[in-house]
């Protein structure tokens, strides 16, 4: 009896250190890719995002086209290139236009600020000390700028960084797009391969929470992405009418506020901006198209942000802080959409556990709590 516990636990043992080794080789495995794919894993979830996003205007093309479904994928990975170039290229022309003539007039001497204009002394309690470094500024420009200067020579270096990071941001949303493309020109295979996943990882549920992911990643791309752009191309016509200077500057800063559920923010020193350097008709003009563009998420975000599909702007504005701390520029789009998806899968799971004592009790011929009831109405 004791050799046969002996061997027993002996056999126990083996298998156990078997499994032990198995386990920590998979786990081994496992890490060791994910730090083979950390800096790509980004760009691919991006990929991934804007594959998804882009499938219904995919398809529709691709019906438009006569079925040619890589032609019609290369169309829409041309038009998402153009949708990121073309603004990055005018912004960086800007910005470019902007240093080089602020570096010559600087090198020349010829820098000057014009003289404040007299309404601003009557401005509530920022008036006379605005009105007196504006007018300081304007007549002996060197005096303002020398106490500053230290602090100027110490951000650059910042400056310099942020600049490299914008470029890098840049090349991977370009590599992103190109994924998203690869990624619909194989949608079927692609397809086949997501629902083995979640089969596997959710098992009978699997289709109903591959349903919930889509959907919540269309929606809040749309109705928060793509409303943050309208929005923004918006107010660059704006800021281009009234002759803002640096207009491509203010468009980005309104993309990223906008994201953030703060765009009107940036659309107030704007406006103010405007009333002291153009003349009154035409900055009221540009105060009132402010107001509509300002207003215009109350319009497409019911039209792009599905009904079933609402994320709280707590969650949203979390995920854009969240995910830009985390992540960087591109964790300014992609951490929102992360954190909403987490959000209504997790929605899902509590919802599908709720019916369950309610299931439990109907199969058993209880009456189900009022709570259930209710709930379920």
């Amino acid at each position: 009896m004791v050799q046969e516990q002996v061997v027993d636990d002996k056999t126990h043992f083996i298998r156990a250190r078997e499994v032990f080794i198995r386990m920590s080789l998979i786990a081994l495995m496992a890490i060791t890719c994910y730090f083979i794919l950390k800096p790509f894993l980004m760009l691919i979830v991006w990929g991934i995002i804007l594959a998804i996003s882009a499938y219904p205007a995919h398809r529709r093309l691709t019906r438009a086209l006569a079925g040619r479904e890589r032609l019609s994928a290369l169309l829409c990975t041309a038009i998402l290139l153009m949708l990121v170039i073309i603004p990055a290229v005018l912004l960086a022309g800007t910005l470019a236009n902007n240093v080089y003539s602020l570096a010559i007039r600087l090198k020349e001497g010829t820098v000057s600020i014009p003289a404040p204009p007299p309404r601003i002394e009557k401005w509530p309690v920022v008036g006379l000390p605005l009105k007196s470094v504006w007018t300081l500024a304007s007549t002996n420009l060197s005096a303002v700028i020398r106490p500053l200067a230290p602090h100027l020579r110490e951000q650059t270096q910042n400056l310099l960084s942020a600049s490299a990071a914008i470029g890098a941001s840049l090349l991977q949303f370009i590599l992103s797009i190109l994924l998203a493309g690869f990624l619909l020109a194989n949608y079927k295979s692609n397809a086949m391969l997501t629902h083995s996943i979640f089969n596997r990882v959710f098992g009978d549920q699997g289709r109903e929470y591959e349903e919930v992911t889509e959907s919540t990643i269309r929606n809040v791309t749309n109705g928060i992405l793509g409303v943050a752009v309208i929005q923004s191309v918006c107010a660059g016509i704006g800021f281009v009418a009234v002759g803002l200077p640096g207009a491509g500057l203010w468009a980005a800063m309104f993309l990223v506020a906008s994201v953030l559920q703060v765009g009107p923010l940036i659309l107030i020193p704007a406006a103010i901006y405007a009333f002291l350097i153009t003349d009154t008709t035409h900055a009221a003009i540009f105060l009132v198209w402010c107001i509509l563009v300002g207003l215009m998420d109350n319009v497409l975000k019911p039209l792009l942000l599905g009904r079933g599909s609402r994320v709280p702007t707590a969650v949203i504005f979390i995920g854009v802080v969240g995910g830009f701390i985390a992540i960087g520029i591109v964790g300014l789009f992609v951490g929102a959409i992360i954190l909403a998806v987490g959000y209504k899968l997790f929605q899902a799971w509590l919802n599908n556990e709720e019916s369950k004592p309610m299931e439990t009790a109907i199969g058993l011929g209880l009456e189900p709590p009022v709570y259930f009831a209710r709930s379920n109405k």
